[in-house]
């Protein structure tokens, strides 16, 4: 039997299912290139190095706002963890690519080309809108005549999306997500407290003492650089003051929610007050965002226990179940239509 792998390459991590053993591989989409287009190293190793490397590694995410920025190596280290790191083999095997919906056909034809483009042609390549896919994941039967509501909160954009029917009823893509959250603490301690710090310690305050309301209570200790002296210093910083960097953030995210919510027509929101708003991607797991979404909208808020993880299991359900293998389709038949 051919190989089947489905794929979801996400801003800030490639997420990879295999059919052969129906495991899921979850790694940072990361790159360390040297020499200017040599690939040094990829992955969990790369992102290791991000703001630590010398100027003579260069640390880069290939993906950048739902997109390929960087198409030849996101090519190579598809393939070194394909063949190398999952011992599976492309040439003959079957392939699905989730893609944003709101990016150009000629973007989401690029995710197909990373395969038909190489030596090794799989037997076939096909693409599945990724928040279909997500719904997929999560259990949802989206081919019923019922209005779904998913939200996916990724590194670098947000997709609010209402399928019903198999099909997207609503869509859009904003230029939002996890990193824009990341650099607003990172603005906010350094104008408020001249504390200098990098992506990864926003990341890691984010995670562990960030809120998206007020009142956790909880304090992180990080290490960062004093802009008056320029000297690293250690500093106590508390969820009160990760909530008051990220608040404007989150209120946009909540105004784009609302609006998406006042265009569905009047029998999709009757099942979306009904079946409540699914959020998935990363972001997702940022604490009490579910209670916020709750509060804003008057709808309850369900979250996928992996939410990183729902896009790629949708697409395994994709690649083996005959009841959702229409959801992959090929671009040459989507782009010369």
């Amino acid at each position: 039997m051919a190989n089947l792998f489905g794929i979801d390459i996400g801003t800030q991590n490639l997420k990879i299912y295999s059919g052969s053993n129906n495991q899921i591989t979850n790694l940072k989409n990361t790159i360390a290139i040297v020499n200017k287009n040599q690939m040094y190293a990829y992955g969990d190793n790369a992102y290791s190095m991000y703001e630590k490397a010398p100027d003579t590694i260069n640390v880069t995410f290939p993906i950048v706002s739902g997109v390929i920025a960087d198409f030849d190596n996101m090519q190579t280290m598809l393939f070194e963890v394909l063949e190398k790191d999952l011992k599976g083999k492309i040439k003959g095997s079957d392939i699905v690519v989730a893609v944003p919906t709101d990016i150009t056909e000629v973007e989401k034809k690029a995710f197909a080309d990373l395969f038909s483009k190489s030596k090794n042609k799989p037997h076939s390549i096909k693409v599945c809108e990724k928040p279909i896919a997500s719904a997929i994941g999560m259990g949802l039967d989206v081919s019923e005549p019922t209005g779904v509501m998913v939200v996916d909160l990724g590194a670098d954009t947000t997709e609010i999306s209402v399928i019903s029917l198999g099909g997207l009823v609503l869509s859009e893509l904003l230029p939002f997500g996890g990193n824009q959250i990341d650099e607003s603490i990172v603005t906010y301690l350094k104008r408020n407290f001249n504390l200098v710090i990098g992506q990864k310690t926003a990341k890691q305050l984010k995670e562990e003492i960030g809120s998206a309301l007020e009142g956790r209570g909880q304090k992180l200790t990080v290490v960062g650089r004093d802009v008056v002296s320029g000297l690293p210093i250690e500093m106590e910083v508390e969820s009160d003051t990760i909530y008051k960097a990220i608040k404007n953030d989150l209120e946009n995210l909540c105004t784009n929610v609302k609006l998406i919510l006042e265009k569905v027509p009047p029998e999709l929101a009757k099942d979306i007050v009904h079946s409540g708003i699914y959020l998935t991607g990363g972001t997702s797991q940022l604490y009490q965002l579910t209670d916020l979404f709750s509060d804003v909208t008057n709808i309850k808020v369900n979250v996928f226990d992996e939410p990183q993880e729902s896009c790629v299991h949708g697409l395994g359900q994709v690649l083996s179940d005959s009841k959702f293998k229409t959801y992959g389709y090929s671009m040459r038949t989507r782009i010369f239509k």
